[in-house]
């Protein structure tokens, strides 16, 4: 039994036994048997067992490891085969190096530093630079990522559009021919805000963020991030939406359009610039000096816009959160009402309750309160605390004194139950106006505070009211009589203006009505 190393520059190797020497003998056991093997020098351990056994074979039976060592033996080294003139240089890629044989003459290929691939072949399918390839491999990867990340964001919002009604919509704006209402993208909304810049909040409360923002054409839109919505108020977002949109009211906010393919929805009103009239009672622009008069015609014409959303809507309305912050003013201070975050479809059913209790502390409905079911006569509520802070200028809740005078009805229904309403009022408007409009607007504001419902006003009710107590202030040298009033209403082409009734022989102008009445010339004018 023997063995040997293979020495450098061998270009052929074979095994061969001697057919006179005669095995038999040694043998005896195994039988006539005469092997040899070729393999890896590193791998091979010599052992006596394997003289009398077949120990090597039964080991190595699946194959022994073998080195092989090659090159193109055809020429002596790399600069030999640089030169050649046949054109055989077989280093082909541009990013390959040659390195001469060290077993032997020859030479073979390798890929320079920082690159991989076959150096044999020509490029683009040789040697690759390993940086360029791994950032070639992180693109595609990433690629790859942000094509499944969108599919996956499209999967989600359409979720969410569908989820919130959207399917809905789309089907009543097609049945619904000229609706001017638009359903925007995330993106476009992203776009009007600056990415919902900071400096673009005009308003903030329970139930979202609102944000200035510029659209197409230039116009100007105010777009509400809403608060997060209960999967109630999902199924039935769409259908809310299709009602407030077909609103077309002067006294409440037009909603232009909608967002469906976020998570919480927004929503895209009209621009109104001149604040709320909380601000004009208590905030910034109570420096304005606002009339009495004036804040009176506001709370009418909020008034008329709940009245709407009560009787005329279908299905009805219920607001849920009204006061004087969601009572907007335009450019010419007229009232739009606003927020219909807390609102919802008047129920079919009377004996449907809400989960949560939602509105703002101050002007929340008592009987709300402890039967969680939101009425009409609760806005009703609401609408009376708003008229003690017009007759007040104090805010509807206190922080601090005590527990009976932190409520601003509490104190004012006391007031009214002491007959001591001069307490509470507005010193100036004492000056300002008659006892008999300061007392009807007293009274109309104790009838909506009532702790039951069913004796409140309606809004249509309060809106009349209203109405007439603005006659008394424009002209309280005038007595209105009510039933003179219909009857002249019934009984031909006249007009009321403000308290007068005016017949004109033709057609005349009519001024504003916190102005004198300008007589047109040409015309005649009979008032009594």
């Amino acid at each position: 039994c023997c063995q040997t190393a293979i020495p450098n520059g061998m270009y052929y190797y074979e095994v061969g036994f001697d057919s006179r020497f005669n095995t038999s003998q040694t043998w005896r056991s195994t039988g006539r048997c005469s092997y040899a093997t070729l393999m890896e020098a590193t791998e091979f351990n010599f052992s006596t067992a394997y003289i009398n056994s077949t120990k090597l074979i039964d080991t190595y039976a699946g194959g022994a490891p073998m080195v092989l060592d090659w090159a193109l033996r055809d020429v002596e080294s790399c600069v030999t085969a640089k030169r050649n003139e046949t054109g055989n240089y077989a280093c082909l890629s541009r990013n390959s190096v040659c390195v001469n044989s060290i077993n032997g003459e020859g030479y073979f290929c390798n890929c320079s530093h920082g690159y991989e691939g076959n150096p044999y072949l020509p490029d683009p399918d040789g040697c690759h630079g390993v940086v360029v390839g791994f950032f070639v491999l992180m693109i595609i990867a990433f690629c790859g990522h942000m094509i499944i990340q969108r599919r996956k964001l499209n999967k989600i919002k359409q979720e969410y559009f569908r989820q919130h009604g959207g399917l809905l919509l789309f089907e009543s704006m097609k049945s619904e021919k000229g609706l001017a209402f638009t359903v925007f993208t995330e993106v476009e909304l992203i776009h009007a805000t600056n990415n919902f810049d900071k400096s673009r909040i005009i308003g903030q409360g329970g139930h979202g963020t609102v944000y200035k923002g510029i659209i197409k054409d230039n116009m100007t839109v105010a777009i509400k991030r809403c608060a997060l919505i209960d999967e109630r108020q999902k199924k039935e977002f769409g259908q809310e939406m299709l009602i407030l949109s077909q609103i077309n009211h002067k006294n409440i906010v037009k909603l232009l359009g909608c967002c469906l393919e976020v998570e919480v929805p927004m929503l895209v009103y009209e621009f109104i610039p001149n604040g709320t009239l909380f601000e004009l009672i208590h905030g910034k622009n109570r420096g304005l000096q606002i009339s009495f008069n004036t804040l009176l015609r506001i709370a009418h014409e909020a008034a008329e816009g709940l009245h709407f959303l009560h009787s005329y809507a279908s299905p009805p309305i219920l607001h849920g959160d009204v006061k004087t912050a969601n009572i907007l003013l335009d450019e010419n201070y007229m009232a739009k009402v606003t927020d219909f975050g807390a609102s919802i479809l008047a129920p079919s059913d009377k004996e449907q309750f809400v989960t949560i209790v939602q509105g703002t502390c101050g002007y929340l409905d008592p009987e709300y309160m402890q039967t969680c079911q939101l009425t009409d006569k609760s806005d009703v509520y609401s609408f009376g605390v708003i008229i003690l802070e017009i007759l007040t200028g104090q805010m509807p809740l206190k922080l601090e004194g005590p527990a009976i005078q932190k409520s601003l009805s509490s104190v004012f229904l006391s007031a009214m139950k002491e007959n001591n309403l001069d307490s509470v009022l507005l010193s100036h408007i004492k000056g300002q106006e008659t006892m008999e409009l300061i007392r009807g607007l007293a009274e109309l504001a104790k009838q909506c505070l009532d702790m039951c419902g069913t004796n409140r006003p309606s809004m249509k009710e309060i809106t009349d009211e209203l109405g007439r107590l603005r006659k008394l202030s424009l002209h309280p040298w005038v007595q209105v009589d009510t039933e003179m009033e219909t009857e002249s209403l019934l009984s031909g082409p006249s007009t009321i203006y403000s308290g007068l009734e005016i017949e004109a022989s033709s057609t005349g102008y009519l001024g504003d009505e916190r102005e004198n009445l300008p007589m047109n010339p040409g015309s005649t004018y009979y008032a009594r």
